[in-house]
C-alpha cells in the first residue's frame, strides 16, 4: 500500500493520479474478475468522494471562504471555481447539509459500506423523522443494508419504523416542505424536468401518464418514456384549450412558439408551428430573426464608402455580392444599394445563431448584442371555424384514426389536404384526430388518413405496405 498522505493537496493528487491511471490503462485486456473487482472499487470510491468532498465544503462553508473570492455563497463559489452547472452547485451544497444531520449515513459513505443512491434513499426515508429518532433509524437501516437487505426491504422496513414513530400519518416522505419541481429550457427551446413529489401529487400524475401514455395501436412503435413524454405534453395542452388554466394578467394562457426567419422562410406555406399545429391548435407563433454582422459589415461600408457617387457597376453591379464596375449616378447608387439591402434582407435578420450570436451578447454593445430580433407576433393557429368544429366533431365522434376511440376534448381538427397544397377549410376536408395520430402519425411520420364517402377512413403508411379501415360509418353531422 502507498504511504498515507500528509497534506489534503497530497491527498488529492494520489486520487487523481489513480483515476488517471485507470482511465487509461488497457482495462479491456483484464480478465472479466479484475474489471469486477474494478468497479466495485470504483463504487466504493464514489462513496468515499461524497464523504470527503461534503466534509470539506462544511468546513469551508463555515469558515466563509466563499467570501475571500468575492462570492455571496458556497454555491456560486462551486460554480465559477469549479465549473459546475448550478444544479449540480446546488446538490453538492445539499449533500453537505443533509449528512451533517444524517452523521451514520455519512460514516457510512465515508468508509465505502453504502453507495450514494441508497443512502439518498435512506434519507429520503428519514428525513421526514422527529429529529430525535433519525439518528437511529439511520442505524437500523444501514445495519439492515450491511446485513443483505434489497432496497425494497429497506423501503418496507423505513415504513414500519414510520409508522412506529408517526402513528397519526406525520412524516410521511417527501415531507410537504421538501415538494419541488424545476424545469430548465435548455439550447433549441427544449426542456428537462425533475423534481420530488409529495405522495398525492406522485399518484395524480402517474395516473395521467398511465391514462394517456397508451400504446395507441400495433403502429405505434413509441418507448415507454416517449409515451410518457407525449402523455405530459397532451395533458398540457388540454387544460390550456379547455380554458382550465387561469388568465396571465388578463391575457388567456397560450402556447408561444418562437421559430426564426430562417426556417420560416424554408418552410412551405404559410405553416408558422411544428408539423400539424397549424391544423387547430392554441398556438401563438413569434417570428425572430439574427443580425448577420458579416454581411451588415458590408452594407456599412458601402454606404459609408468615400466617393460611393464615382463606385458603380453599371448594370452589371451584383446586389447578392456587392461587385461594383464602371460608374453611376447617386441616383443610381441609392436604387442599387436599395437592391442590395432588400435581396440580402432575410440573410441581414437569420444570420448566424450560434456560438458567434452567445459571444456577441457579451462582447458588443446594444443594439448589435441583440440575440434575436421579433419580427412578428402571430395569432393563434386556431383556423378551424367554430361552426365547422363542432360539425366534425357530431360527425366523428372521436379521434377518426382506425381503431381510436379517444374523445373529442383529446383531438384536434386535422385538414386532410393542407391549405399549402389548395386544401380548403370545408367539412369534407376536415377529421377530427387525437394528438398522437395527428401530430406523430400523420405530420411527424408521414402516414396518410383520408375520409371515404360513406364516412369511413382509411389510414396507410408512408410506403403503402400496412392499410387499416374503420367499419362503421359514423353519425351523420
Amino acid at each position: 500500500m502507498p504511504a498515507a498522505p500528509a497534506t489534503p493537496a497530497q491527498a488529492v493528487e494520489m486520487v487523481l493520479t489513480g483515476l488517471a491511471w485507470l482511465a487509461s490503462a488497457d482495462v479491456a485486456s483484464a480478465p472479466a474478475m479484475v474489471q469486477a473487482e474494478c468497479l466495485r472499487g470504483l463504487e466504493q470510491a464514489r462513496s468515499v468522494h461524497l464523504a470527503a468532498r461534503s466534509a470539506v465544503l462544511a468546513a469551508f462553508d463555515a469558515q466563509g471562504g466563499f467570501e475571500d473570492d468575492g462570492q455571496r455563497s458556497a454555491r456560486s463559489w462551486l460554480r465559477w471555481q469549479t465549473r459546475v452547472t448550478g444544479p449540480a452547485a446546488g446538490a453538492a451544497v445539499k449533500w453537505m447539509r443533509r449528512l451533517n444531520s444524517h452523521v451514520a449515513v455519512r460514516d457510512a459513505l465515508a468508509a465505502g459500506r453504502v453507495s450514494e443512491s441508497w443512502a439518498r434513499e435512506i434519507c429520503d426515508w428519514t428525513d421526514p423523522l422527529p429529529q430525535t429518532a433519525r439518528e437511529d433509524a439511520d442505524l437500523i437501516l444501514l445495519g439492515a443494508a450491511a446485513g443483505g437487505a434489497e432496497l425494497a426491504d429497506l423501503r418496507a422496513l423505513a415504513e414500519q419504523i414510520r409508522r412506529r414513530l408517526c402513528p397519526d400519518g406525520e412524516g410521511t416522505p417527501p415531507g410537504f416542505a421538501d415538494r419541488q419541481v424545476r424545469l430548465r429550457t435548455m439550447l433549441g427551446g427544449t426542456g428537462r424536468l425533475d423534481g420530488d413529489l409529495t405522495p398525492r401529487c406522485a399518484a395524480a400524475v402517474q395516473a395521467v401518464l398511465d391514462a394517456l401514455g397508451k400504446r395507441a395501436g400495433p403502429q405505434d412503435t413509441r418507448t415507454l418514456r416517449q409515451r410518457h413524454h407525449d402523455a405530459l405534453e397532451e395533458a398540457m395542452r388540454r387544460l390550456i384549450t379547455a380554458g382550465m388554466v387561469p388568465d396571465r394578467a388578463g391575457q388567456p394562457t397560450q402556447i408561444q412558439l418562437h421559430i426564426g426567419l430562417d426556417e420560416l422562410a424554408s418552410r412551405t406555406g404559410d405553416a408558422t408551428a411544428l408539423p400539424g399545429d397549424e391544423c387547430d391548435a392554441t398556438i401563438v407563433p413569434m417570428v425572430t430573426g439574427h443580425v448577420d454582422h458579416d454581411l451588415l459589415g458590408r452594407l456599412t461600408s458601402l454606404l459609408t464608402r468615400p466617393g460611393n457617387s464615382n463606385l458603380g457597376a453599371g448594370n452589371g453591379g451584383c446586389p447578392q455580392c456587392g461587385a461594383w464596375s464602371g460608374a453611376l449616378t447617386r441616383d443610381q447608387v441609392t436604387r442599387y444599394v436599395s437592391d442590395l439591402i432588400l435581396a440580402n434582407a432575410v440573410a441581414l435578420l437569420s444570420g448566424p445563431h450560434g456560438l458567434a450570436s452567445c459571444l456577441r451578447t457579451g462582447q458588443l454593445a446594444q443594439p448589435a448584442a441583440s440575440v434575436s430580433l421579433p419580427l412578428d407576433l402571430g395569432k393563434p393557429t386556431d383556423t378551424i371555424p367554430p361552426h365547422l368544429r363542432r360539425a366534425v366533431i357530431a360527425r366523428d365522434r372521436h379521434c377518426a384514426a382506425p381503431g381510436c376511440a379517444q374523445p373529442p376534448a383529446a383531438c384536434q381538427v386535422h385538414r386532410i389536404v393542407p391549405k399549402s397544397l389548395g386544401g380548403v377549410t370545408k367539412l369534407s376536408n376536415l377529421l377530427l384526430l387525437c394528438s398522437f395520430h395527428h401530430l406523430i402519425l400523420v405530420h411527424t411520420w408521414g402516414w396518410t388518413i383520408t375520409l371515404n364517402p360513406d364516412g369511413t377512413t382509411t389510414m396507410r403508411n408512408p410506403d403503402g405496405t400496412r392499410v387499416y379501415h374503420s367499419h362503421s360509418p359514423p353519425s351523420a353531422a
